[in-house]
């Protein structure tokens, strides 16, 4: 009996509705104390905060009264002292300073003073010592003036402070047990989520990253969420299509690079793995032959018997070149009746041995034509040492010297001369 699945998006509706009513009891418990702590705020915010930022903007104002205070007695020019006045004059006619009786007595203090200060400088210089002594005096007054407007705006705050800070704590006591309510439930989702839904797909995320032709198909355990289950569906069809790609790619591959007639080598085919065996033999030194053969009268042949008779005994060839010749040498029908050949790890001597035998079998070899009677072809063949320069140069040098062995009488082997 197949196991009962269920839509991933009906669970997870049935899940979000529990969780949406929980979380609705939970604001409902938390609502009656954040009111409290509503109204503690907002009168905190309004009435308490606003005379709390006057003070402290009050005591910014006083230290900087002070602090010009300093620049003035610090200053090394009279114009210096005049900036350092001017500033003081500015600061002590600040709004916060005015409607303050204290600070503005403060304020009037000092503007005097350094007033004085600076005229009487202006005429002793010496002075200045004797009046910093007396600032101290005033400076001290400004500094317990700051701490004095600090700490009674402080103490504006403690009552409504202690009175949300007690509705906080209630607060705090209900949210950590709905958190806790929460958390309870999440991690029964969490584990709900990795059980069903993480754990499966990580399943067919290591199935997808190792899916290849050359294993098997994956297997996967039976899973309660039908979107999983047909995810690794998926993931089985996809491994069986890659398996029937890969047989089709073999196979177009194989055609691409095959001669349709002989089943030998292509000529493109053939001319990029020459090409790459004769990089790897030039790099290391070693020796590499390359040849060009020709089916003699050929075309008399095919004027003959027919084109069916010239296609069996093209066919036939290439049946004794692969009996013939090494696992290791390539060969391809390079156009018409016509052969190349590529023989790595030998010289242009080895190579003559090789294709004068196969030369001398070919000669002796009788071909069944389709019709009946029996033929037997020659072969000329052009041999060149490949061991420098390119592919190309090599086969024209083994062209040149088979046009010679067409010359002085076909059915035989001769050697290019040797590259400048």
């Amino acid at each position: 009996m197949l196991p009962r699945r269920y839509p991933a998006n009906q669970v997870f509706a049935l899940l979000a509705a529990a969780f949406a009513l929980l979380f609705a009891i939970v604001i409902v418990v938390l609502a009656i104390d954040q009111e409290r702590v509503r109204e503690s705020s907002q009168r905190l915010q309004q009435q308490t905060v606003p005379k709390i930022i006057r003070f402290q903007r009050l005591a910014r104002n006083l230290d900087q009264l002070r602090h010009e205070g300093e620049q003035f007695f610090a200053a090394e020019t009279p114009e210096d002292r005049r900036q350092a006045l001017h500033l003081v004059m500015l600061v002590a006619s600040h709004p916060s300073i005015v409607e303050h009786p204290q600070a503005a007595a403060a304020a009037r203090d000092t503007e005097v003073f350094l007033t004085e200060t600076k005229d009487l400088a202006a005429q002793q210089p010496a002075s200045l010592k004797v009046q910093h002594a007396k600032w101290q005096q005033i400076s001290r007054r400004l500094s317990l003036l700051v701490d004095d407007t600090l700490i009674e705006g402080a103490n504006l705050a403690t009552a409504d402070l202690e009175d949300v800070a007690a509705a906080m704590l209630l607060t705090r006591y209900k949210l950590m047990g709905a958190t806790a309510l929460i958390g309870g439930f999440l991690a029964l989702l969490l584990f709900l989520l990795r059980q069903h839904l993480l754990r499966p797909l990580r399943r067919i995320d290591r199935a997808l990253s190792s899916l290849s032709v050359h294993r098997p198909a994956p297997k996967f355990p039976d899973v309660r969420l039908a979107e999983i289950h047909a995810v690794e569906e998926a993931t089985r069809r996809l491994h069986d299509a890659m398996v029937s790609s890969d047989a089709a790619r073999r196979e177009l591959q194989l055609l691409a690079n095959r001669d349709d007639l002989t089943g030998l080598m292509n000529r493109r085919h053939f001319m990029e793995s020459a090409a790459a065996e004769l990089r790897r033999a030039q790099r290391y030194g070693r020796p590499t032959a390359v040849a060009l053969g020709d089916l003699d009268f050929f075309k008399s042949l095919n004027d003959t018997y027919g084109h069916g008779a010239g296609d069996a005994v093209l066919r036939t060839f290439a049946e004794l070149l692969t009996e013939s010749l090494r696992q290791s040498d390539l060969v391809c029908r390079y156009g018409g009746e016509e052969f190349a050949f590529l023989f790595p790890e030998s010289t242009v001597e080895q190579a003559h041995i090789l294709v004068e035998r196969f030369r001398e079998r070919c000669a002796a070899h009788e071909i069944q034509l389709p019709d009946g009677p029996l033929v037997r072809v020659t072969l000329s063949i052009g041999l060149a040492n490949a061991g420098k320069g390119p592919i190309e140069a090599a086969l024209q040098r083994a062209d040149l010297a088979l046009y010679e062995a067409k010359r002085l009488g076909r059915n035989r082997v001769i050697v290019a001369a040797e590259a400048d």
